[in-house]
């Protein structure tokens, strides 16, 4: 292959966007599309505690300046680490832990950009008022991913699921 052909059999990274605590039927069931692909799986928690100030043009994400919750960011990547460890116990696909910040959906989005990913995966919310009016005021993570990107996106339910006569709470 020439040097300046673009590898056409190479297969982008899964992203994996976890919560620290969440299941790990999200990570599983990436590490699983990971290894279908033959691929690495890229973990990821985005520290919404945080926002990007601005880019410079090699890449280098500036946070906000005023950085108050660093201890509670780092606290977060550690149980999500954890739970990586812990959920791909000798699981063979290759994968590593990353942390992006500010708006998840957007932070998702530029990572896969930067790193040319072919999947996203993300869990479903809890179900509940608060969980409930927090996506209708911000919007679901999954659904801004849909739209606002060309990636296909999995989503993994993470509770039980609605009985047939039981109602939605946006219904």
């Amino acid at each position: 292959m020439a040097e300046n052909t673009p590898d056409r059999t190479r297969v982008g990274a899964v992203i994996a966007g976890v919560v620290p605590g969440q299941s790990p039927r999200v990570i599983r069931a990436a590490a699983r599309q990971a290894a279908l692909a033959g691929t690495e799986l890229v973990i990821v928690h985005v520290d919404t505690t945080r926002f990007v100030a601005f880019e410079d043009p090699d890449g280098y994400v500036n946070p906000s300046t005023l950085d108050v919750v660093g201890a509670a960011a780092r606290a977060a990547l550690a149980e999500v680490q954890t739970d990586a460890e812990s959920a791909l116990d000798g699981d063979p696909v290759p994968w590593s832990v990353r942390q992006v910040i500010g708006d998840p959906a957007l932070a998702l989005i530029h990572l896969a950009d930067e790193i040319d990913a072919s999947l996203l995966v993300v869990g479903t919310r809890k179900r509940g008022l608060g969980e409930s009016l927090r996506e209708f005021l911000t919007g679901s993570v999954a659904a801004r991913l849909t739209h606002r990107q060309h990636r296909p996106v999995l989503v993994v339910p993470l509770g039980e699921p609605l009985a047939p006569d039981e109602e939605l709470v946006w219904e």
